[in-house]
């Protein structure tokens, strides 16, 4: 059987896959892409979209309750067939249209994760193929919790595809995708603990304001077990017996359901990149600034699967698909990465978000500094939805007025933090932005007293 040669091989059909592909068909190349899963990647298929159609019911059910007794009498109850049956709207038919789109565009497709053979060559199928360049682009999976009785133990593909809520959810992570759904369980009647090694809630957010989450966490039911390791998972009857080290004690645990939210991490296992010359860490695709790997230029990485220091979100994979589109298509050192501040956020409710330094990386990098941190559940925008958690914290360059950092927790800091953001891009002090002009009253124009 004759060995066929594409321009470009992709592994991996999610955002930044999908990306590199089309530009290469525009671009007249000959394609061909693979996915050991169905086709569109974990954001679209199992990630932040159907996540979010379910936080949204949340949102409905918190907004109710905090204003129950204050014009709201009935409140509502959750449907979680319904709500499963709406999500399904959105996931089901990406596969297909993925492909079909794909297929249009006259790109080859293949079903199997690949194995590399030598710096040009794949076996994927039981076929042999060979490329001019490789892109991976294969995303990130939950990291494996190797302990005895680790098959009992789900993940959030799981958590996004139950047919019914159980009485009771443990999660093994206090990381934010176990915040996510712990948030989203709990809000709909289910008892939630969360066991967590570290002794907070997402220890890459701001300590404070993670610490006033994780109290309304705790007014909403969630039982937090931290310093604590799961060392083995029982099945018993009904539950599952979940064994924990916590500073030296042993506890046991029971939850009719247990999820693994410990992490993710690069989707590399079956790729043989050894065959390939593929240098990669833990972290990754080990990449240069061009996103190409360091050790056989044949290859580029992009997405969660490149060590590239970019936090691990969907916006970030687009640009460096961009990045690597452009060196592939004009050039191998046409374009670096230069990532923009980028800002996160966790869906819980309240939402945490932040974007730039924190105190520490502030002074570590040389900058004097302005902090101001609050906790204003009495500002307008709180007390009208009867909320009782609203804090922030600014950090502003004092030599010039320039935000370094902002942290937020409210009800809407997902779409707040783009202000900080925007700020921050367009290089605009806090002189400038306090003399803008915003919609009043909304939770935007509340920027104006936080720096």
């Amino acid at each position: 059987m004759a060995i066929e040669h594409f321009d470009i091989f992709i592994i991996g059909t999610g955002n930044a896959g999908k990306h590199v592909a089309y530009d290469a068909v525009e671009a007249g190349k000959k394609v061909a892409i693979v996915d050991n899963r169905e086709y569109g990647g974990t954001c679209a298929n199992r990630g932040c979209d159907p996540k979010k159609v379910l936080v949204g019911i949340t949102e409905v059910l918190e907004r109710s309750r905090d204003l129950s007794g204050k014009g709201i009498n009935d409140l509502p109850t959750v449907n979680w067939s319904d709500l499963m049956k709406f999500k399904n709207t959105f996931t089901g038919a990406v596969p297909f249209t993925t492909e079909r789109k794909l297929d249009k565009l006259g790109i080859k497709m293949y079903h199997q994760s690949p194995k590399f053979i030598d710096e040009h060559t794949l076996s994927v199928e039981g076929k042999t193929v060979t490329a001019d360049k490789i892109i991976i682009a294969t995303g990130n999976i939950p990291l494996e919790l190797k302990i005895p009785g680790r098959e009992h133990i789900l993940i959030s593909d799981d958590f996004l595809e139950l047919k019914e809520l159980p009485e009771s959810m443990l999660f093994i992570g206090a990381g934010y995708i176990g915040m996510e759904f712990a948030h989203i369980a709990a809000r709909c009647g289910v008892n939630v603990t969360m066991v967590d090694i570290n002794d907070r809630i997402l220890s890459n957010f701001d300590e404070n304001l993670s610490k006033y989450l994780q109290e309304n966490s705790e007014q909403i039911g969630i039982n937090f077990v931290f310093n604590a390791r799961a060392t083995s998972v029982e099945k018993l009857r009904k539950n599952y017996r979940v064994t924990v080290n916590q500073d030296g004690e042993t506890k046991e645990l029971k939850a009719e359901m247990v999820f693994n939210t410990a992490g993710r991490v690069p989707s590399i296992e079956d790729l043989e990149l050894e065959k390939g010359n593929v240098a990669f860490t833990k972290k990754g695709i080990t990449v240069n600034e061009y996103m190409q790997s360091t050790t056989n230029p044949n290859v580029y990485a992009c997405g969660d699967v490149a060590a590239s220091n970019s936090l691990p979100l969907t916006p970030t994979a687009h640009q460096e698909a961009r990045v690597v589109s452009k060196n592939l298509l004009k050039g191998e050192n046409y374009l670096k990465l230069d990532l923009p501040p980028t800002p996160s956020v966790v869906f819980t409710q309240p939402q945490l978000a932040t974007v730039g330094y924190n105190e520490k990386e502030a002074r570590e990098q040389g900058y004097e500094i302005v902090v101001k941190e609050e906790n204003v559940p009495d500002w307008y925008n709180s007390k009208r939805m009867n909320q009782n958690c609203y804090a922030f914290k600014t950090i502003v360059d004092k030599k010039t007025g320039y935000i370094l950092g902002a942290h937020l927790l409210s009800w809407d800091a997902a779409e707040t933090i783009n202000m900080f953001v925007m700020a921050m891009c367009g290089n605009l002090d806090v002189n400038t932005l306090k003399g803008m002009i915003f919609t009043y009253p909304s939770w935007s124009y509340d920027i104006k007293s936080m720096i």
